[in-house]
């Protein structure tokens, strides 16, 4: 099954648009990991068992990984996603963006060593930076669009023959480089105008949206802004809010973390324009 098939599949089977991203913070863990040495897998196996019933994709981003060296671990969650929650994609964020025979490596690595079915990836250097992901038929390039932090506009809205990049971007992944099919957009949150103006240029294309939960995008205006006609193509991301949850007192971490996760996927519900994918 490729990518857009199983996220279609997968969104449909939880009735979620929600994409929980793993960004394991290990200053943040509870106190009964904080010194194991494969704390890092225990606290995002436990975080996935909690809301796989709940996510349309679980999103791993790497460099929370590479900088302890725990590259292992990260593969090792994406092994255990693979037998445990084969139904479910993961979307690996690397944000890669580079030419060449670099890339080629790049796209091993996403493909291969994480065996990922998709992977974020930087458009700035053009589609030949692009072009090594969509080798691999079945599997996904998410494209950085608009993004959510502040900064991203200092590019982001340059006008390129009058029309803003990131419009651009979205223009040229939708009628040019979406060879497969299997290509995506990352369209913030925090900018619902500019994700409303990306979905009329993308038609159903795929949309990952970061920025609600801890970056304070809103639910109703990003679902309302970037869902399609049958209300669905979003992977709307949330990292933080669920993983580090605050517990009521009574919940574990694990129990705090899905009760988040719930509620964050049932307000993305009560805006779509249908509850069937």
């Amino acid at each position: 099954m490729n990518f857009i098939a199983k996220l279609t599949a997968a969104s449909k089977l939880n009735h979620s648009l929600l994409c929980v991203g793993l960004d394991p913070d290990v200053a943040k863990f509870p106190a009964e990991l904080q010194g194991k040495s494969d704390a890092i897998f225990i606290f995002c196996k436990a975080i996935i068992d909690a809301t796989a019933d709940l996510a349309c994709a679980f999103k791993p981003q790497i460099a929370y990984f590479a900088a302890l060296a725990a590259e292992d671990q990260l593969q090792a969650i994406c092994d255990y996603l693979r037998q445990t929650y084969p139904q479910i994609p993961i979307i690996l964020d690397a944000k890669r963006g580079d030419i060449g025979a670099t890339a080629e490596q790049y796209a091993r690595e996403a493909f291969e060593r994480y065996d990922a079915d998709a992977v974020t990836v930087n458009p700035y250097m053009g589609f030949d930076s692009v072009a090594p992901y969509l080798e691999w038929k079945d599997r996904g390039a998410i494209v950085l669009c608009r993004t959510s932090n502040p900064g991203g506009s200092d590019l982001q809205f340059l006008k390129v023959d009058g029309v803003p990049l990131y419009q651009h971007v979205a223009k040229l992944v939708a009628e040019k480089w979406n060879l497969n099919g299997q290509c995506g957009l990352v369209v913030g949150a925090t900018f619902p105008q500019e994700l409303a103006e990306v979905r009329k240029i993308v038609g159903d294309m795929p949309l990952l949206v970061p920025g609600i939960g801890a970056q304070g995008g809103d639910i109703a205006a990003t679902v309302q802004a970037g869902q399609t006609a049958t209300g669905a193509g979003m992977m709307i991301n949330s990292s933080r809010a669920i993983l580090y949850a605050r517990p009521d007192g009574v919940e574990s971490f694990v129990e705090a973390a899905r009760r988040v996760a719930l509620e964050t996927r049932d307000a993305i519900n009560l805006y779509r324009t249908t509850q069937e994918i």
